[in-house]
């Protein structure tokens, strides 16, 4: 849509204003789900697409990053499904993960956005539902082949027609989800969200204009391509490569490798994943749009002045070979997403640290441990404990690495222990930091952590676990060393066990009164361990973070003749 030249500062005023409806949109989702991954964890977002191209214009800060680049494929899944049939007070909603990305608990709710009679954008919402069916609850079934076994699919429909909502739609969903209170709560938080969008936009469009707001959209688009090429311009022109590997894919226990070569020439890069594993049978497989927006999520940790919008890829090619786990067509089963991007925004921080060290940090702990218990209460209604666990985040040029953060494909938070107690039939016997666990550097990484759960329920739980890191440490960059490996024991009847795949199991029957045990990895250390500080070792000796026999053997006695 064509539109006036615009100054700097409507420039700025405008953006401030797009981002505030997109962060209220959050806010608004946030305050009124019932599920705690988006009512505590925030595992949701929100954003403002373009009309004919689905890019993303803009998001809210509150949102996991990977939904920035995804939710643009989401978007042009249902401009290619129903192009000029859309109208005023339309509603999409689908959770096809080969469409839109990421996995099949992401619903995405899509709603054209008119002014003057015209389409000027798209709204969407995407949450993490808590429950859609599968062979697994909570949808992270480490053993799935198939997309079928581990949730329902649903391909974009059309969820009202002229603000009617076709109520059966929403029967066929609450029919295939065992929690189906949780799940219409989240939609209706969704819906209430976009309805929100809808107002603010009017809003705005009603102060400045239609003209004014799309040249503004377009402007932004512009100014990322530009800031971008100027960032890819400081940096040396050349190759450099990078590999790590996924634990197996929860099937056969054969380790997948994932390879990177970043290419920088002139204003521009290559990030090409040539030599990545192929498509696998288990669930460690992802679609060709979570793979695209993992390529933005990593850019924009390395580049943290770039905004989020579709103009920063402008100047980057992102090559996925066909037929690879990041290029996984229908029905290959995606549930496991979350452990292969993190993997993929590994290996891009490990190539880019030959490039430019002082922009990167070292690997992070690598797994968001999904850990899933379920049952049935004595009143025989069904429960299903859904959570993801944290880990240490890696050692940077100016700091050690965050203790026990969230994973660093999102802003989502942990749900605290007292939410999770609250509503559910289980105890944490122990939630701390674990010691010895951070990669030595001269900046440490961070710590993992130690989480420990009964079951309180007489009727027991069934466990089912997809994490990653049980045989492949995260990194060290710049001369830093590797992080603990994760690890993960359940209790028997005659004793404690782990999984024959190390990080993935299903099935695991407890009765009351057992545990499951986590002990996540800490992050990747940063520049030689020589060079740390010698009153930094005794410190984390002091706190309990680092045993002095570990201190002894990593650092040397030197940190003994000063104090902490």
């Amino acid at each position: 849509m064509p539109g006036p030249e615009i100054d700097p500062i409507t420039l700025a005023v405008l953006s401030g204003r797009m981002e505030q409806i997109a962060d209220e949109m959050d806010a608004t989702l946030f305050r009124s789900a019932f599920n705690p991954i988006i009512a505590e964890a925030h595992d949701a977002s929100h954003g403002i697409y373009h009309a004919t191209t689905g890019d993303t214009l803009v998001q809210g800060k509150s949102g996991l990053p990977i939904f920035v680049g995804v939710m643009s494929f989401a978007v042009k899944a249902v401009i290619d499904k129903f192009g000029d049939s859309a109208e005023d007070g339309d509603i999409f909603i689908f959770n096809d993960a080969h469409l839109g990305g990421t996995h099949l608990n992401d619903m995405r709710v899509i709603r054209p956005y008119y002014h003057d009679g015209k389409l000027f954008c798209w709204l969407a919402s995407v949450g993490h539902w808590h429950d859609l069916g599968g062979g697994a609850p909570g949808n992270y079934n480490p053993a799935a082949k198939d997309a079928f076994q581990e949730a329902f699919v649903l391909p974009p429909v059309r969820l009202a027609r002229k603000g009617e909502i076709n109520q059966d739609v929403i029967d066929i969903l609450m029919r295939n989800t065992r929690l189906p209170q949780s799940a219409e709560g989240d939609l209706n938080g969704q819906l209430g969200a976009l309805d929100l969008g809808v107002r603010r936009m009017g809003e705005l469009l009603g102060e400045y204009g239609g003209g004014t707001v799309a040249a503004a959209l377009a402007a932004l688009s512009d100014r990322a391509e530009t800031l971008m090429r100027a960032e890819l311009a400081t940096l040396p022109d050349g190759r450099w490569e990078a590999e790590d590997f996924l634990d197996n894919d929860g099937i056969t226990d054969e380790a997948l490798p994932i390879r990177v070569a970043l290419e920088i020439k002139g204003e521009q890069m290559v990030l090409d994943f040539t030599g990545t594993a192929p498509r696998c049978q288990g669930p460690v497989n992802i679609a060709l749009p979570t793979a695209v927006a993992t390529a933005y999520v990593a850019i924009k940790h390395i580049f943290p002045d770039v905004p989020a919008n579709a103009g920063v890829m402008r100047p980057i090619d992102v090559r996925i070979p066909e037929g690879s786990l990041l290029a996984a067509e229908f029905p290959a089963p995606v549930g496991g997403y979350t452990e292969t991007i993190m993997r993929m925004i590994d290996v891009i921080f490990s190539a880019a640290a030959q490039a430019a060290p002082e922009r990167v940090v070292a690997n992070a702990y690598g797994t968001i441990n999904a850990l899933a218990i379920a049952g049935r209460r004595s009143n025989g209604s069904p429960w299903v404990m859904f959570s993801f666990y944290g880990g240490g985040h890696g050692g940077s040029p100016e700091s050690d690495g965050l203790n026990h953060g969230n994973a660093p494909i999102s802003t989502a938070t942990i749900p605290p222990m007292e939410i999770l107690e609250a509503a559910y039939p289980v105890m944490f016997r122990q939630w701390a930091l674990r010691p010895d666990s951070a990669g030595p550097g001269q900046h440490r990484g961070g710590l993992g952590a130690v989480y420990e759960i009964e079951v309180l329920e007489e009727n027991g739980a069934e466990v089912f676990l997809f994490g990653e890191r049980g045989r492949f440490a995260p990194k060290g960059v710049a001369g830093g060393g590797e992080a603990a490996l994760n690890h993960f024991e359940y209790q028997t009847d005659a004793g404690w066990d782990s999984p024959p795949l190390a990080s993935k199991m299903r099935g695991i029957q407890l009765t009351q009164g057992q545990s499951v045990r986590l002990e996540t990895p800490g992050g990747g250390g940063y520049g030689a361990p020589e060079d740390r500080a010698p009153e930094k070792v005794a410190g984390d000796v002091a706190k309990g973070f680092l045993s002095a026999a570990e201190a002894d053997r990593i650092y040397g006695p030197k940190w003994k003749e000063v104090r902490a």
